[in-house]
């Protein structure tokens, strides 16, 4: 009696085993839907982004390619564009003059190192967590890697993403020589709300504050001038 019960249970594992070997088999053979097959039409929306199943070599783009292909998108010329708006008007206010030394704190991308380049700015400088050659080099906001007042002008439209905001306001009035000018751009503020916001700089005195559309956005502009002696 017991060797027939060992017999029919040898055989249950047998077919178990067997059956979980041929469904592996079947799984491993099959194509998950969210794979990009070989033979698909080669359109954008297929080569970007890959699917994760795709393990087929990529080609590699040198740094000038990827740069040259994300210049020339709209999204890129569009944004440049409305940097060139906003700093053309800080040209004829006095702000910014082709000599002037600029730091552009948080640049992102660098859309508005390029736009200050084009407007005719001699010497442009941006940092940003993540670098974006050649526009933008790698520094934390909070810690900026540049001697004291080295910089006429600096500008920044991420202040509120700060980890740590009055740290950040103050590497850039540290890096801002006496008498020189902090362009920052927050979204629309009332004016208890820029005061606010001044009062992070605490080196610094308000020069202007104005509401404009940036971006298609409301935003708020403020001009600060740097009186720190040190």
């Amino acid at each position: 009696m017991e060797r027939h019960v060992e017999r029919v249970l040898n055989r249950v594992a047998l077919i178990s085993v067997s059956i979980a070997t041929l469904i592996l088999l079947y799984l491993l053979l099959q194509t998950p839907e969210t794979c990009i097959p070989r033979n698909a039409p080669r359109k954008p929306h297929f080569r970007f982004p890959k699917s994760s199943c795709d393990f087929y070599s990529r080609d590699y783009l040198p740094l000038h390619k990827k740069n040259t292909r994300l210049w020339s998108s709209k999204f890129w010329i569009t944004r440049v564009s409305s940097y060139t708006h906003f700093f053309t008007q800080l040209y004829q206010m006095g702000v910014l003059k082709n000599h002037s030394k600029v730091l552009c704190v948080s640049a992102g991308a660098g859309h508005e190192v390029m736009a200050l380049t084009k407007l005719g700015v001699e010497d442009v400088t941006g940092v940003e967590l993540i670098e974006s050659l050649p526009f933008v080099s790698r520094a934390d906001p909070h810690n900026l890697p540049f001697f004291d007042k080295a910089f006429d002008v600096a500008f920044t439209a991420h202040l509120e993403d700060a980890l740590y905001p009055l740290q950040y306001a103050r590497e850039m009035e540290r890096t801002v020589r006496k008498g020189g000018v902090l362009v920052v751009v927050v979204e629309e503020r009332s004016e208890e709300e820029v005061k606010e916001i001044v009062r992070l700089f605490r080196m610094s005195s308000l020069l202007h504050s104005s509401c404009l559309t940036f971006i298609g956005n409301r935003i708020t502009r403020i001009l600060l001038k740097n009186k720190a002696s040190a």
